[in-house]
């Protein structure tokens, strides 16, 4: 009995696990212009060196996909006509990355941003900036947990200093500002 449950269970995930190019995958794309490559899987390079490799529709990225960019950033996740949209990992060449939700390739909604030089915000964003609920961390220890604007603390939060002190209140474009409390 356990062993048929374990194949129940399991059998979802090996589907899941199948590649883009077995079990349900759409047909290549191919020939002529990649303007007319609709409801396919296919590769593209760009002069300038951009490729994408993943599922087209109309011409554009559509579905499930990878931009590599000469410098070395890359995307890999969610596309809507021809922009990021859905969930997905945006890695800069600096070391930074992004993972989270993307609406017409700017991060929007849950997500996590990790600096180069360490510091990490995880969060709510609108339009690519921080934007709502969330936790910055910076690369020495201190943190923010509150509201943002615009990737500002902005509104109720708390800020712990990596000497212990904290204060709790109010703040104005990442400052405290306004009713708050200090503690040393």
């Amino acid at each position: 009995m356990m062993k048929r449950l374990l194949t129940i269970l399991c059998l979802p995930a090996a589907l899941l696990l199948l590649s883009s190019t077995e079990g349900w995958s759409l047909p290549a794309c191919g020939g002529g212009n990649y303007h007319n490559w609709t409801n396919c899987f296919g590769t593209y390079t760009w002069p300038s060196g951009d490729k994408y490799v993943g599922e087209w529709k109309d011409g554009t990225g559509h579905g499930q996909g990878t931009i590599t960019y000469p410098d070395g950033e890359k995307y890999v996740g969610g596309w809507k006509d021809g922009k990021s949209h859905g969930y997905g990992t945006y890695t800069y060449a600096s070391g930074a990355k992004y993972v989270g939700e993307f609406k017409n390739d700017k991060y929007h909604g849950q997500g996590t941003y990790t600096y180069a030089d360490g510091g990490k915000y995880v969060g709510e964003h609108k339009d690519s900036k921080s934007h709502g609920h969330g936790t910055y961390t910076h690369a020495d220890g201190e943190k923010y947990v509150g509201e943002f604007k615009n990737d500002k603390y902005h509104g109720q939060g708390t800020y712990t200093y990596a000497d212990g002190g904290k204060y709790v209140g109010e703040h104005k474009d990442s400052k405290s500002h306004g009713h708050g409390t200090y503690t040393h």
